[in-house]
């Protein structure tokens, strides 16, 4: 069911702490509906949602669902919710999260952007390009883009951006005009039956359903394959690509690189952050935007004072002469890219720290980190971070260590499995002229705050 929401109705969010949650909550308030919702815990986002005007709820009673018309859940709430049963006692409709975001994307012109890599910084360059062409737009992304200080927000514009989430199938139940797909590789393959070809298909779907622009990049195979199918526009450094990435020059400050297109002369473009996967990043909301009419002055500017999103190598700081970088990344194909633009950088030493993601995942990628921290002088590797994943025998973080060592003998690397002595490691390994680089989904985020805070 998609509710129609062009008009003003009374929504209840269970969940609503979370990430996805939270920005639906902050644009469905926005959109001029009466939101109200609740959470396991207390956290820094429900108080923001709370400044929106949101009436939020710690903890779960049935009370809570109130006048509601309809009831949102996010994927980690369970049908025994006591909100979730009065909602269904009274007959309300329960939508999950995609049914919602669905819902919001059908009352605007939507830009989806998806791809294993690369969707969060390129939507979040997509939005503060059309900010910077007057456009006005929406947006829903998976992080704080730095220059906006917010992941979500609805404006009066025409246009939506929307990060669209391959990881449990929500991309395809957006409405969107345009959409874009980064790049293909493994991963979320537990969702599609453990099939790369089902994953494969499902990005295939998504492109074939905009009416308007379908843009695809070309430096994955997956990807460029997909591309040919549906008759995309593509970018990336392969020859073939339409919007074509050349001259690049990277230093440890940003960017630049020349992007060739169909029509029109070729557009030297500056980023101020480095790593040429962001380049490519920029290549996409570039053409993006280009393809739906906002003038190149536009994507020069907005591209040149892009200075990332929220642990999108994302500068920490500094203390006792030591730089602290942190970073999402967390498959192989995120890690690499991420590493060679740190050890391009110029530091004396690139000590980089590594959290495996989910069991699941490192039990089925593990080996192909062997090769992805190519450029570190100094690997650390500490051990899995569940996300809510039961533990499966067997599968550690010592599992990417053997791949490392396997693959590069050299390679200094060390297994440090607990979170608790880790900082305590690190200020033994660590020296003045270093960067700290620490990459991983989980819950290594404080970390260069500590080390911080013990060497200043």
């Amino acid at each position: 069911m998609r509710p129609d929401l062009s008009t003003p109705r009374r929504i209840h969010l269970v969940g609503i702490g979370g990430a996805g949650m939270s920005a639906i909550a902050t644009v469905l308030a926005g959109m001029g509906h009466r939101v109200t919702g609740s959470d396991l815990k207390a956290s820094p986002g429900l108080e923001r949602l709370r400044a929106l005007g949101v009436q939020v709820h710690v903890g779960h009673a049935a009370e809570w669902v109130g006048d509601a018309e309809l009831v949102g859940i996010s994927t980690a709430v369970a049908a025994t919710n006591p909100e979730v049963v009065r909602a269904q006692e009274a007959g309300l409709p329960v939508l999950r999260r995609d049914e919602l975001l669905g819902a919001v994307t059908a009352t605007r012109r939507t830009i989806g952007v998806a791809g294993t890599h690369g969707k969060t910084t390129t939507s979040s360059m997509l939005a503060l390009i059309l900010l910077d062409a007057g456009w006005r737009p929406s947006f829903l992304i998976g992080g704080e883009v730095n220059e906006i200080g917010s992941g979500a927000a609805w404006s009066d514009g025409e246009w939506l951006v929307v990060e669209a989430d391959e990881s449990d199938g929500t991309f395809l139940g957006l409405d969107v005009e345009a959409a874009v797909v980064t790049s293909i590789e493994p991963d979320h393959l537990d969702h599609y039956g453990g099939s790369f070809d089902a994953l494969v298909a499902a990005f295939s779907h998504f492109l074939s359903g905009a009416a308007g622009l379908r843009l695809a990049g070309v430096d994955t195979p997956a990807s460029a394959r997909v591309a040919e199918q549906v008759g995309a526009v593509t970018f990336g450094t392969a020859p073939s690509a339409a919007y074509r990435i050349t001259d690049v020059e990277l230093n440890r400050s940003g960017g630049s690189f020349r992007m060739t297109r169909p029509a029109g002369s070729p557009l030297d473009l500056h980023l101020a952050m480095g790593g040429s996967h962001n380049l490519a990043n920029a290549a996409a909301a570039g053409a993006a935007a280009l393809e739906i009419g906002v003038p190149e002055e536009a994507v020069a500017s907005a591209l040149a004072r892009f200075t990332g999103v929220a642990r999108r190598y994302q500068f920490r700081g500094q203390a006792a002469g030591v730089t602290y970088i942190d970073d999402y990344a967390h498959l192989p194909g995120e890690v690499a890219p991420v590493v060679r633009a740190a050890a391009g950088g110029g530091w004396d030493r690139v000590v980089c720290v590594f959290q495996p993601h989910r069991f699941s995942r490192t039990a089925a990628l593990g080996r192909d980190f062997g090769p992805a921290f190519d450029g570190a002088d100094v690997l650390v590797v500490t051990d899995v971070y569940g996300a809510g994943e039961p533990a499966i025998p067997g599968v550690s973080g010592q599992l990417v260590v053997d791949a490392v060592r396997a693959a590069r003998p050299a390679q200094d690397v060390t297994y440090v499995p607990g979170r608790a002595g880790l900082a305590g490691y690190l200020r033994e390994v660590l020296r003045p002229g270093d960067l700290c680089l620490t990459l991983g989904a989980g819950d290594l985020t404080s970390l260069p705050d500590e080390l911080m805070g013990a060497g200043s």
